[in-house]
């Protein structure tokens, strides 16, 4: 919620830049606000995911691809992630958000984000995504007719599936008993 306005206005105003293949990569110019940093003058650790929802946004309008979504009545939602930091973005600093799809299997879509300033990466993250229609997933094959056919060669790392396979949590329809070992 805390990004509400910004990520509405993003949608305005990506729908003017250029357009982009869903393919293709976006980079979205951005500066460190102060709802953005945390008691260490920097930005919060749990704020680096929330900015790039941003960047998916804005791969996913400049391609036309969040329209055809709404139309459809799918909506994304995040089903694993991963952030590495290298260095601090601090308050007022510009810096940008690259965003691609690095590849998709039966079950996500996975991005690579990267915050990067001065030509640096300052954090890098994956996230594999779902979409959802009334509470069931969007078959592969609805996705790619919408999308369209993945680039030659666009081919997910080996450790992708490794970390989805040793990090995911049971389905939503099984059970997912909380304790302590």
């Amino acid at each position: 919620m805390h990004l509400l306005l910004r990520t509405l206005l993003l949608l305005f105003t990506s729908s003017r830049r250029p357009p982009l293949s869903i393919w293709g990569s976006s980079s979205l110019q951005l500066r460190v606000l102060p709802t953005d940093i945390d008691i260490a003058m920097h930005v919060n650790n749990g704020m680096y995911f929330s900015l790039m929802d941003l960047g998916r946004f804005d791969l996913m309008a400049r391609s036309g691809t969040w329209q055809k979504m709404r139309r459809r009545g799918w909506s994304p939602v995040a089903a694993g992630e991963t952030i590495a930091f290298r260095k601090s973005l601090q308050l007022w600093q510009q810096y940008t958000i690259e965003t691609r799809i690095i590849g998709l299997d039966a079950k996500a879509i996975y991005f690579e984000q990267r915050m990067v300033a001065d030509g640096e990466i300052y954090a890098r993250a994956y996230i594999a995504t779902r979409l959802v229609s009334k509470g069931r997933p969007v078959s592969q094959e609805e996705i790619l007719r919408e999308f369209g056919e993945p680039p030659a060669g666009l081919e997910l790392p080996e450790w992708i599936h490794e970390w989805r396979e040793t990090n995911a949590l049971p389905g939503s329809r099984r059970e997912a008993p909380h304790f302590w070992h």
